[in-house]
């Protein structure tokens, strides 16, 4: 199991909540996905796989405002379509990845 880091990108300031799509895409075998937090909120960003289990939690705590990106290595999982799911105060939402070996 790989240890995954939040890096925050200094002197930007978002107006809004936002998932961005994952880069590469598709990937083999990591991926960087960036959101933005425009106050300081619990964020929670998930990967699922595509039956929609729940396979690791990347974030899971409180966070200042910012704009952050965080790595996932899919060495560990099999090719296919994943989907990461953001939840930070009301926002929600999902994207989709292929992870292809």
């Amino acid at each position: 199991m790989f240890t995954t880091a939040i890096s925050k990108q200094e002197g930007i300031i978002p107006e809004k909540f936002n998932l961005h799509q994952n880069y590469p895409n598709p990937f083999n075998p990591a991926t960087n996905i960036k959101f933005d937090i425009p106050k300081a909120s619990y964020v929670k960003l998930t990967i699922y796989n595509i039956l929609g289990k729940e396979i690791t939690t990347l974030v899971n705590e409180k966070l200042n405002i910012g704009s952050y990106e965080v790595n996932w290595n899919g060495m560990d999982y099999p090719s296919g379509v994943y989907f990461y799911k953001m939840v930070a105060d009301d926002y929600v939402n999902v994207k989709k990845m292929v992870l292809l070996k």
